[in-house]
């Protein structure tokens, strides 16, 4: 078995005095797990930093085993992310969100989001706001995307500035009014749009503190609460330093 793919590095574990077991996010192969040989050397340390772009080969006797990787570097970021709390904790909650996904399924979208999101994780204006519909987005490919394009009472799609926390729906405002304390804020940044509509500039603060709230209740609904975990610390201090409560 043999196949050679782009990938994101998530993180490594020691295997051995010299070698290391490598996760990857792979364009078309998904999140992948592989032995690398001399991955504890001078060389390869550099290389294999959680964020840096990878094309690995990787081979194994059967489809199923844990298989081998080798890699070579396409582009290194890590010394960009050590320069930046924001962009650190960043990294360290991406790589937690993919590992929500099932190993070697694809998800080329969450990929090429993932490899936006690593572009700009050091950037306080712009990482942000990419966080949360990158949250948004793992939601959807796990199942339990969020339908933010009609109110769940009326199919209309003006005024929408809540969101039900049972359907994961929009709720619009006159229809939201009689139960606005048991809804979720749904900020600017995420409304439907109509085309051609231009998108709202850089979100202040207090919309993406609404973003983080949406998604951290929906994280937590499906995934962190059935599971008897807390909300992650990466996220937790990324979300404090993205939104200027650290």
């Amino acid at each position: 078995m043999q196949w050679t793919d782009d990938g994101i590095v998530l993180g490594l574990r020691r295997q051995g005095e010299t070698s290391v077991v490598l996760e990857l996010m792979t364009a078309a192969h998904g999140r992948h797990l592989g032995l690398v040989h001399g991955g504890r050397s001078r060389r390869m340390q550099p290389v294999l930093q959680p964020g840096n772009r990878v094309q690995a080969t990787w081979r194994a006797r059967l489809d199923e085993g844990l298989g081998a990787f080798a890699v070579e570097p396409v582009e290194s970021v890590a010394a960009r992310l050590m320069g930046s709390g924001l962009a650190l904790h960043g990294i360290a909650h991406l790589a937690g969100l993919l590992r929500l996904l099932p190993e070697r399924d694809p998800h080329p979208e969450l990929y090429a989001a993932a490899r936006i999101l690593i572009d700009h994780l050091h950037d306080p204006d712009i990482a942000p706001p990419l966080m949360v519909r990158f949250e948004l987005a793992i939601l959807s490919e796990l199942g339990f995307g969020l339908d933010l394009s009609a109110c769940a009472a009326t199919g209309g799609n003006d005024a929408l500035i809540y969101v039900s926390p049972r359907s994961g729906r929009a709720v619009s405002a006159s229809a939201g009014e009689p139960y606005r304390d048991k809804l979720l804020a749904l900020p600017d940044f995420l409304r439907a749009r109509e085309p051609g509509t231009p998108l709202p500039m850089t979100p202040d603060e207090r919309d993406v503190t609404a973003g983080f709230t949406l998604t951290g209740y929906f994280l937590d609904q499906h995934f962190w609460g059935p599971r008897a975990m807390q909300p992650p610390d990466a996220r937790t201090r990324f979300v404090a330093l993205g939104t200027g409560n650290a």
